[in-house]
């Protein structure tokens, strides 16, 4: 039902990542999870947690730059069942699994969200006492990182589209003002539309004005046409 939600015009992605971090410690017995997120330059930034604790978001916030999700978002593979205190984290992540030991935890999971190919993020999950997820719990942890990825790929093409579309319904109004002023000035001065174009459009580069805010000048009567009538200096 959380999932369908994801539908809905008013659907809270951060609120939706917040719930599904929530659903991984309550389904799979994990102390801690969280959503690390890809920016478009390839940087991750935290998504949301399972905690507020302090603690919690710093170990999260050090994995912007070192730690198992910045070789999840790079290699696009799952890294399940990791022992912070071994010497291989310790060599390859040495701050990440300090501040991870210290902050209780002893395993860790990580899982890519990613759809068709492109990367997303990743699923971060924490265990205290040393315990590991075995095939149908990994399976589980990947299919909630895979809600996480539909989610976020549907609201940034929901995004796309209100933008595109606010971009055209601008440019329709622009054409629309823009065709008024024309008329405007053709009645105005007695010459074709084309000639009043030329000159609305010969002031506006020269002044270096947007052409339809002068055209919305003009047919509001906020501006003098006298002095850009055609054959005038």
């Amino acid at each position: 039902m959380e999932v369908a939600d994801s539908l809905a015009d008013e659907f809270d992605l951060a609120e939706f990542l917040h719930n599904l971090a929530v659903r991984c410690v309550e389904l799979l017995g994990a102390a801690a999870a969280g959503v690390m997120l890809a920016e478009p330059d390839g940087r991750l930034r935290l998504g949301a947690a399972s905690s507020g604790q302090p603690w919690v978001l710093d170990l999260f916030s050090l994995q912007e730059t070192q730690g198992p999700s910045p070789d999840c978002c790079r290699s696009g593979a799952a890294h399940t069942n990791i022992a912070l205190g071994s010497r291989e984290a310790a060599a390859v992540w040495p701050e990440f699994a300090q501040n991870a030991l210290a902050a209780g935890f002893s395993t860790a999971h990580v899982l890519p969200l990613r759809l068709r190919g492109e990367m997303l993020g990743a699923l971060n999950l924490f265990h205290g006492r040393g315990d590991v997820l075995g095939p149908d719990e990994v399976a589980l942890a990947q299919a909630l990182a895979d809600v996480a990825a539909i989610a976020i790929v549907q609201r940034r093409s929901l995004q796309q589209m209100e933008a595109e579309r606010g971009q055209l319904q601008a440019a329709l109004s622009s054409r629309v003002i823009i065709e008024q002023a024309k008329g405007v000035l053709a009645e105005r001065w007695q010459c074709t539309v084309d000639e009043a174009f030329t000159a609305l459009r010969g002031h506006a580069r020269a002044n270096r004005l947007r052409l339809s805010e002068l055209a919305s000048h003009v047919v509001n009567g906020e501006f003098d046409t006298d002095g850009i009538r055609p054959g005038r200096p």
